[in-house]
């Protein structure tokens, strides 16, 4: 992937007069210490070897133009330090904002195939790496040209073969850095690919503690942790040992420079063609010299760390979602809830094999039915395709008989409620993730929804009741009790149409019996779409649609199906045969 320049430089447009004026400053303050070794030659060659009774008063002069030099560069650099590292800090809250934004846009195959870990990785240490290049970058380059060419012209009109001399260790630094520059960002992309899967054994780890522990699996974690971070580890010492030898090499060439500087001025002092006093401002600047020099070698670090976390940050902002908006896509004024599938045929994008092939069903307006069938049979990949979750390979969903393709995507969304097994509330209170389903809802509608739900008692007897922390996939309730939240969530946010994907296969009895009561009062009124793995809850469904590897085999309701004594039949004698 080529480097996108223009790209990366258009994250300085909104701080352009801010930056244009650190640079100034970095400018400004490194002109400024050029001055002071010209001010030392001065005094040491023409003051203090002049007349000694005017040399005090020149001397003050010089000290005075020192004294005001010295606020200047100081008063350049305090403004550099704090403004430049504030753009910094704004660019990577922009990065972190755009990249973020990006990530809520991908569709569901992105997220099949990524780590949690390793988007972590980007969207943190990557982009903070970043704005340490967008911050430090420019001014570095800067100060350390301004003081090379600046030098180099000072030394030239001073002695110029000495300089020359001096100057042609340059073009071997340079091939040096460049070398070294390519093994380093090879290295350092290999170090956040690491860390990346580090992060990602940690929050998989951490994520699933309580499995971890009720398995008594805390050394399996160990090993696979271990591993991964002694996999980060060597790639690391690899990475340390390239930066050893290029830096070790580089210091090499830059003591030869001093002496250099040291044993042909000196030769040049014997032949007269050099004075002290000039062999001392050779050395000074050759100092200042060294110092930007060192500071590129370093740079060239953060350099690569920069470009590399930029690149990486690219290539997620590259991907486009498959899931998108028709540039005509229509938005309908009011949902009935009419859902057919017409020939719909889908496979994963990594697969070969069909896992819906050639289906055709349709759902009326307020019609309830389920969808019961072996594991595997495609139930809750179908469920995904009205949403448009994953859009379909062949054929066509249609919503009141348009093709949900053509649908506006937030539009089909807002219109879709659905409620499924693995329940995810939000770290915050009860008030926080019911609202979830209507931003805009005031606390009289949130505890109404609730009251639907069967949640307001329970939600009561907790320590602060609607504002009690539920913490993170809120680990504070049971199952039932998040169960319920979501239902409270669906029914503030009152969809036409309900999708329930085993929402209480994974509850108790008790809390099934209740959940059910509220699913029950949400599903009035709504078409609603029923996957159930305890084919007892179902009974009641007007349709049951039987979806094995050959498609819909059977439907009818419940009653019809026994009486049928196929494949439902089959299933729910085994069903309750292993309950009993």
């Amino acid at each position: 992937m080529s480097f996108p320049v223009k790209k990366f430089f258009s994250y300085y447009k909104p701080y352009l007069a801010v930056f244009i004026a650190t640079l100034a400053c970095a400018f400004i303050a490194t002109a400024a210490a050029l001055v002071f070794p010209l001010l030392v030659r001065y005094i040491t060659k023409d003051v203090l070897a002049g007349d000694l009774t005017q040399a005090l008063s020149k001397v003050y002069e010089i000290g005075g133009l020192a004294l005001l030099l010295v606020v200047i560069q100081n008063a350049a650099y305090y403004f550099m330090d704090y403004k430049g590292h504030e753009i910094g800090a704004r660019m990577e809250s922009d990065l972190r904002a755009e990249l973020f934004s990006h990530l809520q846009m991908l569709s569901f195959d992105f997220y099949d195939k990524q780590k949690t870990g390793q988007l972590m990785s980007r969207i943190t240490n990557d982009l903070h790496l970043l704005s340490e290049l967008y911050h430090h970058g420019p001014e570095d380059y800067i100060k350390s040209l301004v003081r090379l060419i600046g030098s180099f012209f000072i030394l030239y009109s001073i002695n110029a073969p000495l300089t020359i001399a001096v100057f042609c260790f340059f073009p071997i630094l340079g091939c040096l850095a460049f070398y070294f520059n390519k093994r380093l960002n090879k290295a350092l992309r290999r170090n956040k690919e690491r860390i990346g899967d580090v992060n990602a054994q940690v929050e998989d780890s951490l994520a699933g503690i309580r499995v971890v522990q009720s398995f008594a699996g805390e050394r399996t974690e160990m090993e696979k942790f271990n591993r991964e971070n002694q996999r980060f580890l060597d790639s690391r010492i690899h990475t340390y040992k390239t930066e050893a030898v290029f830096y070790n090499v580089f210091e090499t060439l830059l003591q030869l420079i001093t002496l250099t500087v040291v044993f042909y001025g000196s030769v040049n002092i014997v032949h007269q063609q050099l004075d002290l006093a000039d062999l001392i401002t050779f050395l000074l600047y050759i100092g200042f010299m060294i110092e930007p020099i060192q500071k590129l070698a370093h740079m060239s670090t953060q350099l690569q760390e920069g470009i590399t976390g930029f690149q990486r940050f690219m290539e997620i902002m590259n991907l486009k979602p498959t899931i998108e908006n028709k540039p005509e896509a229509i938005v309908l004024p009011e949902v009935r809830g009419a859902i057919e599938f017409r020939q719909v045929t889908f496979r994963y994008g990594d697969r070969s094999n069909d896992v819906l092939s050639n289906l055709s069903f349709r759902v009326q307006p307020g019609e309830f039915i389920a969808i019961v069938g072996p594991s595997g049979a495609g139930k809750t990949t179908l469920c995904s395709l009205i949403p448009r979750f994953y859009d379909v390979s062949d054929g066509e969903v249609l919503l009141d008989g348009v093709n949900v393709r053509d649908l506006e995507l937030t539009s089909l969304r807002s219109n879709v409620g659905l409620v499924q097994q693995d329940v995810y509330l939000f770290d915050g209170t009860v008030l926080d993730n019911i609202r979830y389903g209507k931003p805009e809802a005031s606390e009289e509608e949130i505890i109404e929804a609730a009251k639907h739900a069967n949640a307001h008692e329970f939600i009561m007897s907790l320590p602060f009741g609607y504002h009690s922390e539920i913490g993170q996939r809120g680990v504070r309730l049971s199952g039932g009790q998040k169960q319920r939240l979501s239902i409270a969530r669906l029914f503030l946010k009152n969809p036409p149409v309900l999708l329930l994907d085993e929402a209480t296969s994974a509850l108790d009895n008790e809390s099934e019996s209740i959940v059910k009561e509220s699913l029950d009062k949400l599903a009035e009124g709504r078409t609603t779409i029923v996957i159930a793995h305890r084919l007892s809850t179902i009974r009641s469904a007007q349709r049951i649609l039987v979806l094995t590897e050959d498609g819909i085999v059977e439907q009818g309701t419940h009653h019809t199906l026994l009486a049928r004594d196929g494949t439902y039949a089959n299933l729910y004698a085994k069903q309750f045969e292993y309950q009993t």
